[in-house]
């Protein structure tokens, strides 16, 4: 008697979480998130905001499981299996679906906006949620924005006032043809190469120079290979967040609009954290002794000047749409 007892006292904690507990949550979904950046970086922080305000309002019955780090493969790759619900949930760069949906080239050109907060009337606006439904198109649902800075370029040994400076550079860039197209255009030579080995290349003398945002630039500690850094604030394009329309269509419609509201709510925090994060970054990369170089608005205009073929050559098809952002 006392044995079966015993039993039955485990078999109710077990089920229970001890006796006069609340039964626990058996989750109806247990989905997947990929994302690329380490474990502290701004969207990693987001996507972990998501999955627990998801959590939090399915009251358990929707569980996200974060990867960070690249665990699911490149970007490319991991499209590739939202293709068929392998993967539920991610954050990409435009950059990696562009030759699929070219319509997001627009979101992508040089100079396109004043400013941040420019980017953000837009991207919050009508034609920011017209340009999350072209994810369809490719099998994907466009849930968010979110923020990944702005890009400008840093040298080590020329200091970049005005696009004459860029004649002759070897530039590393992102492997965006339009990109590679913009430092022809500056006199430069692009080249690509892994972002992993940008600072044993400044340190080899096979690049002169480089362009990215302000935390990438200092936690990857290249303001000690490339010290000048000119704000030029070539590239401000925003990524998203996507689900695959595979689990999108299993999902009951009560979880869809929890889980968009959701995807909202933290874009919002990213933005927050990516804003901190980006002063916290410039400040220390100055501080180790980068000197940071703000263009003159001659020189800025001249810069933009210099990208103008590539608004013709790669969106001549959206150039109403892209005159709409610049007003707007």
């Amino acid at each position: 008697m006392k044995k079966l007892l015993s039993i039955l006292l485990i078999l109710c904690f077990l089920l229970l979480g001890g006796c006069g507990g609340e039964e626990a949550t058996v989750p109806e979904y247990v989905l997947t998130y990929a994302e690329n950046q380490p474990d502290h970086y701004p969207t990693t922080l987001g996507a972990r905001k998501f999955a627990e305000l998801v959590k939090e309002r399915t009251d358990g019955k929707v569980v996200i499981q974060v990867k960070y780090g690249g665990e699911y493969g490149t970007e490319e790759e991991v499209l590739e299996q939202m293709a068929f619900g392998g993967i539920d949930f991610a954050r990409i760069s435009l950059a990696s679906i562009s030759d699929e949906l070219p319509a997001l080239n627009v979101l992508q050109l040089p100079y396109l906006y004043e400013d941040s907060a420019h980017m953000w009337r837009i991207l919050d606006g009508q034609i920011g949620q017209d340009f999350l439904g072209i994810f369809e198109e490719a099998g994907l649902v466009g849930l968010s924005w979110y923020d990944a800075g702005a890009r400008s370029y840093y040298s080590d040994s020329v200091k970049i006032t005005c696009p004459a400076d860029m004649a002759g550079l070897t530039v590393r860039v992102q492997e965006s043809q339009m990109v590679l197209d913009m430092i022809t255009l500056l006199g430069g030579q692009p080249v690509t190469f892994a972002y992993s080995d940008v600072y044993y290349a400044f340190e080899t003398g096979k690049i002169d120079a480089a362009e990215n945002n302000w935390p990438s630039y200092q936690m990857q500690e290249h303001y000690k290979v490339a010290k000048y850094y000119t704000v030029d604030e070539h590239s401000r394009v925003p990524e998203v967040q996507l689900a695959s329309a595979r689990t999108w269509e299993i999902l009951p419609e009560e979880y869809r609009e929890i889980i968009a509201d959701c995807a909202r709510e933290s874009a919002l925090y990213q933005r927050e954290i990516w804003t901190a994060q980006e002063e916290e970054s410039r400040a220390a990369a100055i501080a180790g002794g980068c000197q940071e170089i703000v263009l003159t608005e001659e020189a800025l205009a001249q810069f933009r000047e210099t990208a103008q073929p590539l608004y013709e050559t790669y969106c001549g098809e959206y150039l109403d749409l892209v005159r709409q952002i610049q007003e707007g």
